[in-house]
């Protein structure tokens, strides 16, 4: 798919992978829908952007993401590109797992990325084509002490998007996954920590990718509609 002029909504637009994507699609022609719960974030960069639209909108209430996709539909009148990039961290032990914690993180990196796919693929279907990427994680392919309820969520979103990409290929509707690894952003900072004391597990991690590294990973499966882009090999 061709970027120029396409509309494209990016959840978790503020900062990090979500800001830097937004500013590479942008620069390529893009016709924005920039989603997040700090829209001042985004208005530092982005309110002077021609054909931009700007929604303050808490992804934790799932509910929220079809009304997302109703909005940019009735301003753009199409949607051509939905990425699933909001979502956020959980550290803990798997014995140390709070379970409403958890319950929020589903809600956030599972449920919602679900019913904006619901939402929209009715859109899709009927335009003729679209795209959908779903950002997902390499813990979600791995085992790492203190992330086992981060990787499930994100676990469960690799199936849903697999599994959606056979059952829409008839409907010209690419579904795809990006896998970035350890980023340089906040993601971690802002990621939900066990509320018990618990001895800090560590291991080692990689040296961590840039935000744009992960942002042109993300330009590139929207362009050649490939499965998933890994960035750990």
């Amino acid at each position: 798919m061709e970027i120029k002029d396409r509309v494209i909504i990016l959840t978790g637009a503020s900062m990090g992978i979500g800001k830097v994507t937004a500013e590479l699609l942008y620069s390529k022609g893009a016709k924005l829908a920039l989603v997040a719960r700090s829209v001042d974030k985004i208005n530092d960069f982005a309110s002077n952007w021609k054909d931009c639209y700007i929604l303050k909108v808490d992804l934790s209430i799932p509910e929220n993401a079809t009304k997302i996709i109703e909005d940019v539909h009735k301003h753009f009148g199409r949607i051509d590109v939905l990425i699933n990039n909001a979502g956020q961290g959980y550290r803990a032990p798997v014995e140390l797992v709070d379970l409403d914690d958890y319950k929020y993180i589903i809600a956030l990196n599972v449920y919602s990325p679900l019913l904006a796919m619901q939402a929209v693929i009715p859109i899709m279907r009927q335009q003729g084509g679209g795209t959908i990427v779903n950002i997902s994680s390499n813990v979600s392919k791995n085992t790492f002490p203190s992330l086992g309820a981060y990787a499930s969520t994100k676990t469960a979103l690799n199936m849903l998007s697999l599994t959606a990409r056979k059952e829409l290929a008839e409907d010209n509707i690419i579904v795809s996954i990006v896998h970035p690894g350890l980023t340089a952003t906040d993601f971690g900072k802002n990621s939900i920590k066990s509320k018990k004391e618990h001895k800090q597990m560590l291991w080692n991690m990689p040296q961590a990718d840039p935000a744009e590294k992960v942002a042109d990973r993300i330009l590139k499966i929207i362009i050649t509609g490939d499965a998933e882009e890994h960035l750990v090999e």
